[in-house]
């Protein structure tokens, strides 16, 4: 008697990119996945990573990738879309989870924090794909396709040819340093509050003190100093420059109600050095004076 083997049926896309929102680009993408599983639920994780950048889009993935339910996560960064390079679907979880997307180092961290690939294939059968008048768009052509079908139960095997998890390509993880004293950070997010994320957790730093050090290069090529606080959150920080632990338990330098990359004219790659605090430290303020009323 011969066993009956079901697929896995998903039911939900999470869907992550840097098409923005102002084209139809995400809007086509959804509804390629509506007309072959309407049944299928899309989640916009953010469609705002910033173009053809593969590493910040793998890190808002690994952001994400604990919080996302059980299903398909569809992440398209691609700059090299229409060359050589691979579409593929890795399988993680026991397969309550896959990935989907180019093969350029956008899947690796999110696929490390989900438990790490079990099995991928390449996205190489031309059933499960739409036929492209050009090759320029394979979140259309390819990717919602793929998704789309896994949610109505097709195995991931049929999707196209295995290829080994190991051969997939790594991404590029940015991370921290001692160096002398201190501990060199790199901004690695700012958010739309202009809170600076850093690939520094508190425990890294806590040898420090409460109140550290924060230096870094200016546009000009001068070295700024500035004296913070570690808090818990931001209306802790009070005036001036605070480095708050933030939602995903990394260190990020802020302000309170404003813009930490505005304020201190820094932003995602620049390096940060983290230091014990000491007399020698140079430390500078913003500090605005302006005439009073004047007297009669």
């Amino acid at each position: 008697m011969t066993a009956t083997v079901t697929a896995q049926r998903y039911d939900t896309i999470s869907f992550l990119s840097d098409y923005g929102t102002r084209d139809e680009f995400v809007g086509i993408v959804k509804c390629v996945i509506a007309d072959i599983a309407p049944q299928a639920r899309v989640i916009d994780l953010t469609h705002e990573v910033p173009p053809f950048d593969v590493r910040a889009g793998s890190l808002a993935l690994a952001r994400c990738i604990s919080y996302v339910p059980t299903g398909i996560v569809l992440a398209v960064v691609d700059p090299g879309v229409g060359t050589e390079r691979r579409g593929v679907a890795i399988s993680v979880g026991g397969g309550r989870g896959i990935l989907i997307g180019p093969d350029n180092g956008l899947l690796s961290m999110g696929t490390a924090l989900a438990g790490g690939a079990e099995s991928a294939v390449v996205l190489n059968n031309p059933e499960f794909q739409l036929a492209a008048p050009g090759a320029t768009f394979a979140g259309r052509d390819v990717f919602a396709p793929a998704a789309a079908h896994l949610c109505n139960g097709v195995p991931l095997s049929e999707l196209g040819d295995p290829v080994d998890p190991n051969l997939l390509l790594p991404g590029v993880v940015p991370l921290s340093r001692v160096e002398h004293d201190g501990v060199v950070a790199e901004i690695t997010w700012v958010d739309r509050f202009g809170n600076c994320q850093l690939n520094v957790g508190p425990e890294e730093v806590a040898s420090f003190g409460s109140v550290l050090s924060v230096a870094w290069n200016t546009a000009m090529g001068e070295r700024s100093t500035r004296s913070a606080t570690v808090v818990g959150n931001f209306s802790a920080i009070g005036g001036g420059v605070g480095l708050v632990v933030d939602s995903f338990g990394m260190l990020a330098i802020a302000v309170d109600r404003g813009s930490a990359a505005e304020q201190l004219s820094i932003g995602v790659g620049d390096a940060v050095t983290l230091s014990a605090l000491s007399d020698e430290s140079v430390l500078t303020t913003n500090v605005q004076l302006r005439r009073g009323p004047s007297s009669t």
